[in-house]
């Protein structure tokens, strides 16, 4: 999605479920407006926070005009819950073979192969999001087969979501590339004050954990680690923000957040 958009709108790191919300995408011209929706992966939850997760998958399937399905080159062929829901659907589906820079003619043929034959969408890419090659050419195939309808935002909006919510992302993209195991699934990020002054915006973030253990190791000795999130944060969400800014973090201990429903919607998961 952020190739399509042209801007950063969804966190990416080598880790998998990133992506733990259904982020919006917009993208206008004279002729047309598309509403991209990326959503997390689809797996098999475990718990609660992965069953939310699921649910706005679900809630965009019903929603989508078109059907976007990005797979990866070096998947294993495990996506038989993803396949059952596309083969449900009325919507147009395309097949986005992701990361092709990573592999072969050979490899990337076979993988096309196999998408024809299981799912038979209505088109396949082969692409590179990372390096942009093939992407102008989904655009036309999402334009051939959208409706006709009146826009549902306003030409100079990006997106559905808030700037303290993308701060939050920005700060969860770094815990999730600079620790290990099961640090990044434990952690929730909330921004707990927003404040734009003239020359700065001041901001103050919580990481949430689950066990004590956890927030030992999310601090570090001597604090070095929650202040590498720091910097690296706050360089990022400055870009992002075009402004200075001051961030300052604290880490919290809720037990089991991810199973607990009051937590999940209160941090903007269950609606």
């Amino acid at each position: 999605m952020n190739s399509l958009v042209g801007e950063k709108m969804s966190i990416v790191t080598p880790k998998a479920q990133t992506t733990r919300h259904r982020i919006l995408g917009i993208v206008n011209s004279e002729d047309y407006q598309i509403v991209f929706s990326d959503t997390p992966g689809v797996i098999k939850p475990a718990y609660s926070l992965q069953e939310s997760m699921m649910n706005f998958v679900q809630g965009s399937l019903i929603d989508a005009d078109v059907i976007l399905f990005v797979t990866d080159i070096n998947e294993r062929y495990d996506e038989g819950d993803v396949i059952e829901k596309l083969k449900k659907t009325t919507s147009p589906v395309a097949v986005l073979i992701n990361k092709i820079d990573k592999s072969s003619e050979e490899e990337v043929m076979k993988k096309i192969t196999y998408w024809q034959e299981t799912l038979n969408p209505q088109v396949i890419f082969a692409i590179s999001a990372l390096h942009g090659h093939n992407i102008q050419a989904i655009m036309p195939f999402v334009l051939d087969n959208l409706p006709l309808h009146e826009p549902y935002y306003a030409k100079d909006e990006l997106t559905d979501k808030s700037e303290r919510f993308f701060v939050s992302e920005i700060i969860r993209e770094k815990v999730f590339k600079l620790y290990d195991k099961e640090i990044p699934y434990s952690t929730e990020v909330i921004i707990t004050s927003f404040k734009d002054e003239e020359k700065i915006i001041r901001i103050s973030a919580e990481i949430i954990v689950e066990r004590d253990s956890q927030k030992n190791i999310i601090i570090g000795k001597g604090g070095e680690m929650i202040k590498k999130v720091g910097t690296y944060a706050r360089q990022d969400i400055e870009e992002f923000l075009q402004k200075k800014v001051f961030l300052e973090m604290f880490v919290k201990v809720i037990s089991d957040w991810r199973s607990k429903k009051n937590y999940l919607k209160s941090f903007g998961y269950d609606q």
